[in-house]
């Protein structure tokens, strides 16, 4: 008979502590996992650092409530192994299957993100509980370790998707943490380039120059944006309008926006060529602001992006199985339970830390 507790990894009152929690009742169309690994996420440390702060921002955004003063258990990065199919379920996939998930369940709020939910707890317990229409099958030979990473790649794909790129399109990520290489790995996958990736961290520099970005930039050291007429972007938006218009080729500006702090998108407003795209990827929890005025006279286009759609997700899955994402090429430190809060800490310094997945079956 299966236990009815489990233990998880728990932000309760701003700290993360290890601790037992009942383990979550299936509904109808639910099936249950148990977690092999999870990542940890950006919008992990975001949210455990400004609770308060989404709550209020979900509530103002029509988003389903999160009460930053209960349980919270994160991981929505996760692999897993099917467990038991609760009332409705087709059970097309049978128990003992290895699965990803994009991290979804139906409550009486209707669908919330797993690990971002007081409700459903994430990949961070030693069980989960998700819809089973969100789950796909985990290809052989493809590890849990890098099956997890499957959802945040899939949110470089949906930034990708969503911008429009073409054969002449030139690419500058700005920001080179989890997300920004993932856009890194879209982008490369998908055929596009060049590719200009700019970090001040060094590591995480090197990462996206594993993931096939072609120019590396320290903006300690220069501007991203003079990479714009080294690679033959015009600084006119006439000149490109007239070449193309002519037949000739003219290089595409889009950025993505991937570092989510206050002063990016102002700083980006000042620096790019006009005409180009911003695709918004970095979760800003902060007030930010920019001058209008800047963006008109350029012609920018905003585009704010979230998350991925299931088409997005799965492409993603096979695009890492078959090895046209090489995820073993991003260092990834692998800790268990009892390791999580410092993991936390780690990943707040980017010169030390790219990626940190946990074993989830170990403290």
């Amino acid at each position: 008979m299966r236990a009815t507790t489990m233990q998880a990894v728990i932000r309760r009152q701003a700290r993360l502590v290890c601790d037992e929690i009942a383990e979550p009742v299936l509904g109808a169309g639910q099936v249950l996992l148990r977690t092999l690994t999870c990542g940890i996420c950006g919008s992990d440390l975001h949210v455990h650092q400004h609770a308060e702060r989404l709550a209020a921002l979900r509530r103002r955004a029509g988003r389903p409530y999160l009460d930053p003063d209960r349980d919270i258990v994160f991981g929505h990065e996760f692999c897993g192994e099917i467990l038991a199919h609760g009332p409705g379920t087709s059970r097309s996939l049978k128990a003992g299957t290895r699965v990803v998930a994009l991290p979804y369940a139906t409550g009486q709020s209707g669908r919330e993100t797993v690990g971002l939910s007081n409700r459903f707890p994430g990949g961070l317990a030693e069980r989960v509980c998700v819809d089973e229409a969100m789950l796909l099958a985990v290809p052989n030979g493809l590890s849990d370790i890098h099956a997890a990473l499957t959802e945040p790649f899939a949110v470089g794909a949906h930034a990708v998707a969503q911008a429009q790129l073409d054969g002449d399109s030139v690419a500058l990520v700005l920001g080179c943490g989890p997300v920004g290489l993932a856009v890194v790995a879209a982008l490369k996958a998908r055929g596009f380039g060049p590719v200009v990736a700019a970090d001040f961290s060094l590591a995480r520099r090197q990462a996206a120059e594993r993931l096939g970005a072609d120019i590396l930039v320290d903006p300690a050291e220069r501007s991203p944006h003079a990479c714009w007429t080294e690679l033959g972007v015009s600084a006119s938006l006439l000149e490109r309008d007239l070449a193309r218009a002519a037949g000739r080729r003219a290089a595409n500006p889009v950025v993505f926006e991937c570092v989510g702090v206050p002063g990016m998108l102002q700083g980006i407003l000042e620096g790019v060529v006009p005409g180009a795209q911003i695709i918004v990827v970095g979760v800003c929890m902060e007030e930010d602001r920019i001058e209008p005025s800047i963006a008109i006279n350029k012609q920018l286009s905003f585009r704010f992006v979230a998350a991925y759609t299931p088409d997005e997700f799965a492409r993603t899955l096979s695009d890492i199985a078959e090895g046209r994402i090489d995820v073993r090429r991003i260092a990834s430190t692998l800790v268990g339970r009892a390791g999580v809060a410092d993991a936390f800490d780690a990943l707040k310094k980017p010169e030390t830390q790219v990626k940190i997945v946990v074993e989830t079956g170990r403290a």
